[in-house]
C-alpha cells in the first residue's frame, strides 16, 4: 500500500481547515457529535462501504457513518435486504443497528465545508482507509460511493488511479484478491434526481453478492 496505515484517531486535527470547522459547528450545535467519525461495523468484514465524508446532520450529528439523514436510507434499507444489516434504518448510534460482515467508512473522517474535501485532506486521511483495507477478510468487497471514494481506495492500495476509472456498476480486481465495486453516491441529490434509483443500486448488490459467493464457494 502507498498510504501509511494507521489506527483510526478520534482526535485527530491534522486538517486544520475541518478542525476549525468542527470548532464552529460544536458552538453553533453543542449536541452534535462534530469529530472525526469512526467506520461502523467489524474490521475482518466480507464488504467494506466507502464513503465520501460524514454529512452535516447525518453522520455529523449521530457519530456513526450515514446515520440519521437522507443518504442513510438506501444504503441500509440495501444493506439489510442482502443480510448485510440487521435493520433497514440506521437513526441512532443506540438503535440497535447491527452490521453483519459489513463495515462502513468515509474516505474523510471529518465533515468538511459545503461537503467538498479538499484533496489533501483526502490524501491525509488515506492512511486510516489503508488500515481497514489491511484488516479485510482475503477475497473481499470494496463498495465505492462516488468517485473520490474510488480514488481513495486506489491511493491506499498503491494503485494508480488511471487503471481503474470510475463508472457506475463498474468492477475492478486489486491486490489480494480483492474487488472494488463502483456505484454513484447513495446522496439525496443523486437519488431525487434519478440518477442513482433504487433498482440501480441494488444491481451492484447483486454483483458484490455472486462475487462474494463464488469466493466463499
Amino acid at each position: 500500500m502507498s498510504s501509511t496505515a494507521e489506527k483510526f484517531d478520534p482526535a485527530c486535527r491534522r486538517c486544520a481547515r475541518l478542525a476549525s470547522h468542527l470548532a464552529r459547528v460544536r458552538r453553533e450545535y453543542p449536541g452534535y457529535h462534530a469529530r472525526p467519525v469512526a467506520p461502523f461495523g467489524p474490521a475482518r468484514a466480507r464488504l467494506l462501504v466507502v464513503g465520501l465524508a460524514p454529512g452535516m446532520h447525518g453522520a455529523n450529528r449521530t457519530g456513526r457513518p450515514f446515520t440519521g439523514d437522507h443518504a442513510g436510507l438506501l444504503l441500509y434499507e440495501t444493506l439489510n435486504r442482502f443480510g448485510f444489516a440487521s435493520l433497514p434504518r440506521s437513526v441512532a448510534t443506540d438503535d440497535g443497528l447491527r452490521l453483519a460482515g459489513c463495515r462502513v467508512t468515509n474516505a474523510v473522517r471529518c465533515l468538511p465545508p459545503e461537503n467538498k474535501p479538499l484533496p489533501r485532506e483526502v490524501a491525509r486521511c488515506n492512511g486510516y482507509l489503508a488500515a481497514e483495507i489491511a484488516a479485510l477478510a482475503p477475497g473481499a468487497a470494496i463498495l465505492a460511493l462516488g468517485r473520490i471514494a474510488h480514488g481513495a481506495v486506489l491511493a491506499a492500495l498503491g494503485s494508480k488511479r488511471g487503471a481503474c476509472t470510475f463508472g457506475h456498476g463498474a468492477r475492478h480486481e486489486l491486490p489480494r484478491g480483492l474487488t472494488l465495486f463502483d456505484s454513484y453516491h447513495c446522496s439525496r441529490y443523486n437519488t431525487q434526481t434519478r440518477r442513482l434509483t433504487p433498482e440501480m443500486f441494488r444491481s451492484v448488490f447483486v454483483a458484490i453478492a455472486s462475487r462474494l459467493a463464488a469466493r466463499r464457494g
